[in-house]
C-alpha cells in the first residue's frame, strides 16, 4: 500500500502526509521540539487564546505549499517528484532554528545569529544524519536551485509561510481583522519567466492579505502590551545573564558562558519550558530587578506601556525613573531596566523585499503597487513608525 498519513490540524483539517521522507523528517527529535516553542511569545497575555507552537505553523506551512505545487503542477509547470519532496521539506524545516520564545528571544540566548542561519546549521545535520537526502532541500532553501519560484514560495512577500501564519495567528487569537483569502491566492499562482507571480484575477485578494498583514502587526504583533511582556522577556535573559543567575541545563550554560559557537544538541533541547521553569525560580531571586520581572511575566503584571508619534522626551525617562527608584529601593542604573524606551517600524508593502507581481492576461507583468487604481499606493509603502515607553506602575 502508499504510505499515507493524516494530520488533524484546526485550521485546515486534515493534512496528508504521502512520503517517507517527510515523515521520517517530521518524526525527528529536533522537528519534534518545535512542539515546546511557542508560535506568537507572549501573545497569549493579551490573546488567550494565542498558545500554539511553531509545530502548528510548520505543518500548516507545509500545507499550504503542497496546495502551491499541485496548482502549479496543474497549470503545466514541471516539477519533478525530488523537487516536490524537497520544496515540502524545506517549508517544513524553515523555522527549525527558533529557540524558545521564537522571535521574541531570537538574539538574547544565541547572540547574533537569526534563526535562519540556525535553521540551516540544522538542516544541514539533518542532511547528514539522513545520509545526503536532504542536498535539494538545502539548495532549493538558500536559493541556490535554478527554480527561483520555489524559494520564492518559501521566502518572499507572498510566501506560504506568511499565508500560514496570517491565517493561524487570526485563527488563536480570534482577530478576524487577519483572515485572508488563502485559497483563491493560492489559486491564482503561476511562474513566468521563470518567477513566481500571481494572476491579475487575485489582485483583490493580494491587497486584502497585505491589509490583513499591516491589521495583524498593530493589532497582535505590536499590540502594546505584547510588546511590552516581550521586552520585560528580553531583559529577564539580559539580567540574568548580567548577574550570571543560576539555572537548570541546557538554560545554564547559555546564561552563565559566553556562546562562541552553538552546539546544537544543546541548543535543539531548550525550548519555552526551559526558560519559564527558570523565570518561576528567578521570582524570588535576590535581585530586585531579576526577581520584579520575572514576578511580572509570571503573574501578568505588566509594566505600564504607552505609545506616541514622536521620540520619547528625557524629561519624561527621567521621572518614570525617579519613581521607579524611590517606590523599589533602586539605584537610577538598576531602574533603568524596568524603565525604557524604544520604537517600532511596520509597512504595509515594502519594495526593498521580494516583490509581488501581477501577470495580466496580456502577458504583461506590473509591480502590485503599480496596478491601475491599486489600494497599496505610495502611502501604504511608507513605514508607520511608533515610539513607546515601559515603566513602572
Amino acid at each position: 500500500m502508499p504510505f499515507r498519513k493524516i494530520i488533524n490540524d484546526p485550521v485546515y483539517g486534515f493534512i496528508t502526509v504521502d512520503d517517507e521522507l517527510i515523515y521520517q523528517v517530521i518524526a525527528h527529535p529536533y522537528f519534534q521540539r518545535l512542539r515546546r516553542i511557542s508560535q506568537m511569545a507572549m501573545a497569549n497575555l493579551v490573546y488567550p487564546g494565542a498558545v500554539h507552537s511553531r509545530l502548528h505553523h510548520a505543518l500548516g506551512a507545509y500545507h499550504l505549499m503542497s496546495i502551491a505545487l499541485n496548482e502549479l503542477k496543474n497549470k503545466g509547470i514541471q516539477i519533478t517528484p525530488a523537487e516536490e519532496q524537497a520544496a515540502k521539506i524545506a517549508i517544513l524545516l524553515h523555522d527549525i532554528g527558533h529557540g524558545p520564545f521564537s522571535h521574541a528571544l531570537e538574539h538574547e540566548l544565541v547572540e547574533n545569529m537569526h534563526h535562519e542561519d540556525l535553521s540551516l546549521m540544522i538542516i544541514n545535520e539533518l542532511n547528514k544524519q539522513f545520509n545526503g537526502q536532504l542536498n535539494l532541500t538545502l539548495e532549493i532553501f538558500t536559493d541556490r536551485y535554478h527554480k527561483k519560484y520555489l524559494f520564492q514560495l518559501i521566502s518572499g512577500q507572498l510566501d506560504v509561510d506568511r499565508m500560514d501564519y496570517l491565517t493561524r495567528d487570526s485563527f488563536f487569537t480570534g482577530v478576524n481583522e487577519g483572515v485572508i483569502g488563502y485559497d483563491r491566492i493560492l489559486k491564482m499562482l503561476t511562474v513566468y519567466n521563470g518567477e513566481l507571480m500571481v494572476e491579475e484575477k487575485s489582485i483583490y485578494s493580494i491587497e486584502k492579505f497585505l491589509v490583513a498583514r499591516r491589521l495583524m502587526y498593530w493589532q497582535v504583533y505590536l499590540h502594546k502590551t505584547v510588546l511590552c511582556a516581550e521586552q520585560m522577556l528580553k531583559r529577564i535573559i539580559k539580567r540574568a545573564k548580567y548577574i550570571k543567575a543560576a539555572t537548570q541545563q541546557p538554560l545554564h550554560n547559555f546564561i552563565t558562558k559566553p556562546i562562541q559557537t552553538v552546539a546544537l544538541e544543546e541548543f535543539c533541547i531548550m525550548d519555552d519550558y526551559d526558560v519559564m521553569a527558570a523565570i518561576k525560580n528567578w521570582c524570588t531571586h535576590e535581585d530586585k530587578v531579576l526577581s520584579t520581572l520575572c514576578n511580572g511575566i509570571i503573574n501578568r503584571q505588566i509594566l505600564k506601556v504607552r505609545y506616541f508619534g514622536d521620540p520619547i522626551s528625557t524629561t519624561m525617562l527621567q521621572e518614570k525613573n525617579a519613581e521607579a527608584c524611590l517606590k523599589l529601593n533602586l539605584s537610577s542604573e538598576d531602574a533603568g531596566w524596568l524603565v525604557f524606551t524604544g520604537e517600532v517600524a511596520s509597512s504595509t508593502y515594502s519594495l526593498e523585499d521580494e516583490h509581488i507581481h501581477i501577470l495580466f492576461k496580456d502577458g504583461s507583468v506590473k509591480d502590485i503597487s503599480e496596478v491601475d487604481n491599486a489600494l497599496i499606493n505610495q502611502n501604504l509603502m511608507s513605514k508607520v513608525k511608533k515610539y513607546y515607553i515601559c515603566y513602572f506602575r
